[in-house]
């Protein structure tokens, strides 16, 4: 029995949601004709607090089409420390003429932080875009609480910027903290919005915003090639995802913390986590390359996450069972 624990993106879609997407009904994208795709949109716009949403092929795409929304070339964007944006976009912004300024440490920062990105001379870089990542990957799942993200919003539009959410596990964080997406999305001029991180879907993410900003983003999917046809195969997956596996997300919360408790209890330096990532270190002497290699022999897939750490995700294919072969197979890797 393979465990793989490498990401919360390698799931398989469950037998109802192939069904919903063999049933789905579909028309023409483009021409904004799918039935299927805009009650996804309007489902998720209204789980964000949003005018109106859009569906997008992946979260890479949501984040950099906000980008183009709110920057010109050679604007600045505020970032935390290994923003998702910055690491795992292949260089977009660069691409897009926009570059970056990190704030603070392990991914999350305060006003205070922030203040000192706002360079009034002209000769510098205008701040036109503070983005923030909830829940924050690199630092092993953390959330943003409402009243930290909503602070960061405030001291961003006082000073002439816009504000984007990189919320792909925004769902995770909606239950650890126990409040709506929509409050963790308050403040936000847009948030991107992942289906198969988590939820399981097997394709797609959203971005929401005003109407005004959604529309834009139209024209921007579609310079982008994200324009689809009858999308609402796949749509009917993401929306199946979101209407009947977010509550489980707590089930993978649940495992995380006892697949950590058990690294913890065996000596390992583990990271307590927030939500469903579990990041760890491996016995002095050991690489995480190594520990990966060895796990990897025995049937359990991680992934390599630095020079010191291991990270393990829990998700949808992940059961009781799985979690206590995991616990076996890492201690001894």
């Amino acid at each position: 029995m393979l465990v793989d624990l490498r990401s919360d993106t390698v799931t398989r879609p469950t037998d109802a949601m192939r069904r919903a997407m063999a049933d789905a009904e579909v028309g023409d994208d483009i021409y904004r004709e799918d039935p299927t795709v805009r009650r996804l949109e309007d489902e998720v716009a209204q789980l964000l607090g949003k005018e109106a949403a859009l569906f997008v092929p992946s979260g890479t795409m949501a984040n950099q089409i906000a980008v183009q929304l709110h920057c010109a070339p050679g604007d600045q964007i505020v970032v935390g420390e290994h923003a998702h944006l910055v690491l795992y976009e292949s260089g977009a912004m660069g691409a897009a003429g926009v570059q970056h300024t990190v704030v603070g440490r392990g991914g999350f920062f305060s006003p205070r932080d922030l203040e000192g990105a706002f360079a009034p001379a002209y000769y510098e870089p205008r701040t036109r875009l503070v983005a923030l990542e909830n829940t924050h990957n690199r630092a092993g799942g953390r959330v943003w609480r409402p009243e930290e993200s909503l602070a960061i919003c405030e001291l961003a539009h006082e000073r002439g910027a816009r504000t984007h959410l990189d919320g792909a596990r925004i769902w995770h964080a909606a239950l650890a903290t126990n409040v709506s997406e929509a409050v963790l999305a308050r403040g936000f001029d847009t948030v991107s919005a992942c289906f198969s991180k988590g939820l399981g879907a097997p394709v797609g993410s959203a971005i929401a915003g005003s109407r005004e900003l959604v529309h834009e983003a139209l024209r921007v999917r579609k310079r982008m090639g994200g324009g689809m046809r009858q999308s609402g195969i796949v749509a009917a997956g993401a929306l199946h995802a979101l209407l009947h596996h977010r509550a489980r997300l707590l089930d993978d919360h649940g495992r995380a913390r006892r697949l950590a408790d058990a690294l913890r209890d065996a000596g390992l330096e583990t990271v307590a986590p927030e939500t469903n990532i579990v990041l760890f270190s491996p016995r002095p002497g050991t690489s995480p390359l190594e520990l990966s290699e060895r796990a990897k022999r025995e049937g359990v897939l991680v992934s390599p996450f630095g020079p010191t750490a291991v990270r393990a995700v829990t998700h949808l294919d992940v059961d009781d069972a799985s979690i206590a072969r995991a616990i076996e197979i890492l201690v001894r890797a």
